[in-house]
């Protein structure tokens, strides 16, 4: 398959996601009446919100830390605070616009605004990236393989297929564990950059870090739906609509993450308490934090054109 049949493919797939999603969430929520969901929503208490908004800082806290992980792995000299800054920015960004923005495009150029080379981005993203998804994969893995996630009888995945892919995944970071610890070739060139295998004890602290953002991200949905919700339950659907979220290229999983969790859990509970405590979780983890996030953003862009001015007065005879 050449590139042009391939990015032909990509954009089909995602104009028919772009299509499906808003119709699949019409026929789930048509006969929703919106008055109940504003209820479930004034229901909240403030102990409520402010644990979440809690939790979701916590998750954060530990999505920067990625960064800081970046740091140790490329022994470059920035300041904690500064990692720290750039990160959130860069996280607020990606969650809310998608990874090609705040993950990628963004970091390179704060980054770089801080005297950083490509090839040193390059190794915290690709350090940032790999926490994530080997702590999805483990999280997602030992869901599934312990078949801990109910399908329902009009997917076309049953519950044996997720067992596989759960297992499937598993196997897949204890291969990255073991090459962390045995293989003798630790560097790949590619073009112009270069990547180094980190070792074990940084394999282990990258994906217990992405682990615990993972199961912090299905807590704040946790304490947002009733009493009776089960935690594991809501995890494994939290794996399921992230990976549809990134199949679908929408960024934010926008919609995604509602259709996902009412089509397998509107069984257990009022399509308008799910959807209350669906849109409670995107103000509190998206909406708010992307507020800070500009913010922080305006101040490292000013901060560099001040510098920049600096730099240039210095320099001037």
């Amino acid at each position: 398959m050449n590139t042009r049949t391939k990015k032909l493919l990509r954009r089909a797939v995602t104009v028919f996601f772009l299509i499906a999603i808003p119709t699949l969430l019409y026929f789930l929520l048509r006969d929703l009446e919106w008055q109940e969901v504003k209820t479930a929503l004034q229901s909240y208490s403030w102990t409520t919100l402010l644990s979440g908004a809690g939790i979701a800082a916590l998750s954060y806290a530990v999505l920067c830390s990625y960064d800081l992980l970046g740091r140790r792995y490329t022994k470059h000299s920035l300041s904690t605070p500064t990692v720290l800054a750039v990160a959130y920015v860069c996280y607020s960004f990606n969650l809310n616009f998608g990874a090609w923005i705040g993950g990628i495009a963004l970091r390179y150029r704060l980054y770089s605004k801080q005297g950083l080379s490509m090839s040193t981005v390059t190794g915290i993203l690709s350090i940032s990236l790999l926490a994530n998804w080997l702590g999805y994969m483990l999280v997602a893995g030992t869901l599934f393989s312990f078949r801990l996630m109910s399908v329902p009888d009009s997917w076309y995945v049953s519950t044996l297929t997720l067992q596989i892919i759960g297992i499937g995944l598993l196997a897949t970071v204890a291969v990255y564990l073991l090459a962390c610890q045995f293989s003798r070739r630790r560097t790949w060139s590619w073009r112009d950059y270069r990547i180094t295998l980190p070792s074990l004890t940084m394999a282990l602290l990258q994906i217990s870090l992405g682990v615990l953002n993972w199961c912090l991200m299905a807590a704040l949905i946790y304490i947002l739906l009733p009493d009776e919700a089960f935690y594991p339950s809501v995890l494994a659907v939290l794996m399921v609509s992230s990976i549809a979220g990134i199949i679908t290229h929408i960024p934010a999983g926008l919609g995604v993450l509602e259709a996902i969790f009412i089509a397998l859990m509107r069984g257990e509970f009022p399509v308008s308490e799910l959807l209350a405590a669906l849109l409670a979780y995107r103000a509190l983890y998206f909406l708010f934090p992307l507020t800070l996030g500009v913010i922080g953003y305006l101040i490292l862009e000013r901060r560099g054109a001040t510098d920049d001015a600096e730099a240039g007065n210095s320099a001037a005879p």
